[in-house]
């Protein structure tokens, strides 16, 4: 009896510890399932989502700054992520801060060398406006932590029409000038003053077009600005040491030669210089000869 009840009771002990194990489990996925979603959560946005045959145009824009485990590896990241859904990158700036450097000579010929440095990078990025949420989806699971997101929809629909109407009446206009020049224009001052005026209309017409061709292509490509930087990183690595100058000196038998050699030209030197003063030598002595002779009569 003793031996049934001890075997119940390791049994039902072991049932009890496996359950345990099975629920922490459960726990840890549950929690980061929910971390994955708050995250998602945080920089996704429906904003000024429309339907396809909706009358109302926005220009959308997003700008986040999070922190990242490792910038390089999210950068690479994100931008597979973005021409994956049909977007693409206008601007990148991959760099790397140094914040502090230490040499620390660890032998005669060795020096170790630690360098405290942080790597961030600006990317701007270009994205289908039907996309944006999705990419934007995409780019939090790389977030460590999210400093700020900020996402703008600017309505654009009325602007885009007074363009459009804009554009019709002066395109009516400039037909009128036009027929005008070429049916009733006598004078060349007329015809000058008309002609400068048919230029100002097409020139305002041009540039309404440019500026609704500008914006379709906001409302098309949502404009996307991220900022990712990474924590303080320390590298160190062991280079070859300095070695002094003196190191570097011959022995003393070069030296000797070498103070021969030096003394031996400079000799050189000094017999070179005498020569080149020989008309002056010659001149001297000949003075002297002719004082010591008729210096005393």
């Amino acid at each position: 009896m003793k031996t049934i009840a001890k075997l119940g009771l390791t049994s039902l002990m072991i049932i009890a510890l496996l359950f345990s194990c099975k629920k922490a489990d459960y726990a840890s996925e549950e929690s980061a399932d929910l971390k994955m979603m708050a995250d998602s959560t945080a920089v996704s946005s429906s904003a000024a989502v429309v339907q396809k045959d909706s009358k109302q145009k926005f220009i959308r824009t997003a700008d986040i700054k999070f922190k990242v485990k490792n910038v390089v590896k999210s950068t690479y990241a994100i931008e597979n992520a973005v021409a994956k859904f049909g977007g693409f990158v206008t601007y990148t700036n991959l760099q790397s801060n140094i914040h502090d450097q230490i040499k620390t000579k660890i032998s005669q010929d060795s020096t170790l060398e630690t360098t405290k440095y942080s790597v961030e990078n600006n990317i701007t990025i270009r994205v289908p406006n039907t996309q944006l949420d999705t990419v934007i989806k995409s780019i939090a699971k790389q977030i460590d932590f999210l400093d700020f997101r900020v996402i703008k929809a600017d309505d654009v629909s009325l602007k885009l029409l007074a363009n459009q109407l804009s554009q019709k009446r002066s395109t009516v206009s400039e037909k009128r000038v036009e027929k005008a020049i070429d049916t009733k224009g006598k004078k060349i001052n007329d015809i000058m003053e008309a002609e400068n005026t048919l230029a100002n209309q097409k020139e305002a017409n041009d540039n309404r077009t440019i500026d609704n061709l500008s914006m379709q292509d906001q409302i098309n490509f949502s404009t996307v600005t991220l900022q990712l930087y990474q924590n303080e990183t320390i590298k160190q690595e062991i280079t070859a040491g300095e070695k002094d100058s003196a190191f570097y000196k011959p022995n003393l038998g070069i030296q000797i030669i070498d103070a021969l050699k030096s003394g031996w030209y400079i000799l050189q030197a000094i017999l070179v210089f005498f020569l080149n003063l020989w008309p002056f030598i010659l001149i001297g002595l000949g003075g002297f000869f002719l004082y010591k002779k008729y210096g005393k009569k």
